[in-house]
């Protein structure tokens, strides 16, 4: 019997230059219509927007997840909305990372919900824990690093003695979805400024 040796050559070794300074913009929810714009899937909202503004696709599926190539500004990105529910966003992550050998801490964006802000409201981070974001805290297991830049939009504090999941799985009331969705708005110059290592400018501007 002859074995045949397979030999596994990393994207890097033959991607264009552009190719290799792409940048991962990851916007965390969960699949499927039952979760379609609760709080929870406030990252996919906002990639959705991004995708948008920006003339994106995001309908291929790999990864284990659906991704979206193309262009902000003079950077080459690939748009990611993980397919593997909230608390599994790091095994999408980290296949995509692996397959284009890129450096989190230089080439990943992570957006995702946040219920200690009010709606409307953001947050920019460079580096951090996960702060009870599930999402986030499989990211840093499956990557390894804390240090990688985090967009949080607010989606409204958990009432008293409320549920936390029932909260992160319900819907923005009325009034706090427009506030929501003007936060949207700013995306796309947030998301700019951060791929350009303008992110001291994006949080002194939007934080």
């Amino acid at each position: 019997m002859i074995i045949k040796r397979v030999w596994f050559i990393p994207y890097s070794l033959f991607a264009t230059k552009n190719e290799e300074r792409m940048k991962i913009i990851a916007g965390l929810g969960n699949p499927g219509l039952k979760y379609k714009h609760t709080r929870h899937n406030a990252g996919f909202d906002a990639i959705e927007y991004l995708a948008m503004e920006c003339g994106i696709t995001i309908k291929k599926v790999e990864f284990r997840g659906k991704t979206g190539k193309g262009n902000i500004g003079d950077e080459d990105v690939i748009l990611v909305k993980p397919q593997t529910f909230m608390n599994n966003s790091g095994e999408c992550i980290e296949e995509i990372i692996k397959y284009y050998d890129l450096n989190p801490e230089n080439d990943l964006i992570v957006i995702s919900d946040d219920v200690m802000l009010d709606p409307g409201k953001v947050r920019i981070r460079k580096k951090g824990s996960a702060g009870g974001h599930n999402g986030l805290k499989s990211i840093i297991q499956n990557t390894g690093t804390q240090n990688f830049l985090r967009l949080r939009i607010g989606v409204g504090k958990l009432p008293e003695n409320g549920d936390m999941i029932k909260h992160v799985l319900g819907r923005l009331k009325k009034d706090d979805r427009i506030q929501f969705e003007e936060a949207l708005e700013n995306v796309p110059e947030i998301i700019g400024l951060m791929i350009k290592g303008n992110v001291d400018e994006a949080m002194n501007r939007f934080n």
